[in-house]
C-alpha cells in the first residue's frame, strides 16, 4: 500500500492563505462597520443588497468607507511588495522604501507639487515616482556593492530621508499658508480618500503585482548569488535595476495617493519570510495580500481609538513598526 506523503511546507502555506484569507475579509467587514457611526452586521448586508432601505447606511458605506478602505488595501500591496522586491534585490531584511528614502525622494516631489503647482494635481503620481526613482538610484549606488551592508543601507537612508526632509520642513515654512492639506499627508493618512483615489492607485497596483509576479523568478535566481545568476544566463545588473525600478514605483504610487506612510514595507515581507519561507513565488503574493490586511486594520484602529477624532494610520504604523525595527538591528542582522 502507497503512502502518500504530504509536503510540510505546502500544508503551512495553505493554513498561512486561509488565515490571511479570513483575516482580509474579517478586516473588510469590520472596517467598513466601525466608525463614529457603527453599522450593523444586517444593515451592511442590505446596503449592497437593497441600498434603498437606508440611505444614510448607504451614503457612509458608499461614499466614505468602502473607498478608504480598498485605497488602504491597495497601498498596503504596493508598500508590502516595494519592499519584498528591495529586500530580495538588496539581500537584506531591513530594506525599506521609507527607511532607505524611496518614501522620502516620492513624498518631496509630491509635495512640490501640491505646494507650487496645486492646479496639476494630476502630475502628482509621475513626479513622485521620479522623485521615488531618482532617491532609488541614489541608495542603490551608495549601498550595493555585491550586496548591500546593513550599516551602509540604513545610514546611507537615514542620511537622504533627513536631507530630503529638509526640504519638505523648507517648504512648510516658506508657504506655510498652502500646508495645510498637506499635514495629514506627511503623517500618513487614509482620511477623506474617495473613488477617485482608488482608480488612481488601482492600476499601478494592478502593473506592479503583475510585474512583482513575473518578477519573482528572477528574484530567486538573483537569491542564489550574482556569480551563479551570471552562470545561469541571467543579466544581474539589468533584472537588479528593472526591478528597482518595479519598487519604487510602487512605493510612489503609494505616497501619491496617503502620503508618507512606513514601515509596512519592513514588517511584512519579513514577518511573511518568517511563516512561509524565502521562495518569492510564494513570498510575494502572501506580502500582498498581508500588507493589505495590516493597513485595513492599522487604519480601523486609527479610526476608532480616540472615536470620533481621528488619528492618521502612520502613526498606529510608527507605533507598531519602529519598535519592529529596533528589534532587527538588536537581532544583529547582517
Amino acid at each position: 500500500m502507497k503512502t502518500l506523503l504530504v509536503d510540510p511546507e505546502h500544508k503551512k502555506r495553505r493554513l498561512t492563505a486561509l488565515c490571511g484569507a479570513l483575516l482580509l475579509v474579517g478586516g473588510l467587514v469590520l472596517s467598513i462597520a466601525k466608525g463614529s457611526v457603527d453599522i450593523p452586521l444586517w444593515d451592511l448586508v442590505l446596503v449592497f443588497v437593497d441600498p434603498d432601505i437606508n440611505e444614510g447606511f448607504y451614503q457612509v458605506v458608499m461614499n466614505i468607507r468602502l473607498p478608504r478602505v480598498l485605497v488602504g488595501g491597495l497601498v498596503g500591496i504596493n508598500l508590502a511588495l516595494s519592499g519584498a522586491i528591495l529586500q530580495s534585490v538588496l539581500k537584506n531584511p531591513l530594506a525599506d522604501p521609507g527607511i532607505i528614502g524611496i518614501s522620502a525622494g516620492a513624498g518631496l516631489a509630491a509635495m512640490v507639487v501640491m505646494i507650487l503647482f496645486p492646479a496639476y494635481s494630476a502630475l502628482i503620481p509621475p513626479a513622485a515616482f521620479i522623485g521615488a526613482i531618482c532617491a532609488a538610484l541614489i541608495i542603490y549606488f551608495i549601498a550595493y556593492d555585491g550586496g548591500a551592508h546593513t550599516l551602509r543601507l540604513v545610514l546611507a537612508g537615514v542620511a537622504l530621508s533627513a536631507f530630503l526632509g529638509a526640504f519638505m520642513s523648507t517648504l512648510t515654512v516658506l508657504y506655510s499658508d498652502r500646508v495645510q492639506g498637506t499635514v495629514n499627508w506627511m503623517a500618513g493618512a487614509l482620511i477623506g480618500k474617495s473613488w477617485n483615489h482608488l482608480y488612481m492607485v488601482l492600476p499601478y497596483s494592478l502593473i506592479g503585482l503583475v510585474g512583482a509576479i513575473i518578477g519573482s523568478r528572477y528574484l530567486n535566481i538573483l537569491a542564489l548569488g550574482d556569480d551563479i545568476a551570471r552562470g545561469l544566463g541571467l543579466p544581474v545588473e539589468r533584472v537588479k535595476f528593472l526591478l528597482t525600478l518595479l519598487a519604487a514605483l510602487l512605493a510612489a504610487s503609494a505616497v501619491a495617493a496617503v502620503g508618507l506612510l512606513g514601515f509596512v514595507g519592513l514588517i511584512i515581507p519579513h514577518i511573511t519570510r518568517l511563516l512561509i519561507g524565502s521562495n518569492n513565488r510564494f513570498l510575494i503574493p502572501f506580502s500582498a495580500a498581508f500588507g493589505a490586511v495590516t493597513v485595513i486594520f492599522a487604519d480601523t484602529i486609527a479610526r476608532t481609538l480616540f472615536s470620533p477624532y481621528e488619528l492618521p494610520v502612520g502613526i498606529i504604523m510608527a507605533f507598531v513598526g519602529a519598535p519592529f525595527f529596533l528589534y532587527l538591528l538588536a537581532r544583529g542582522i547582517k
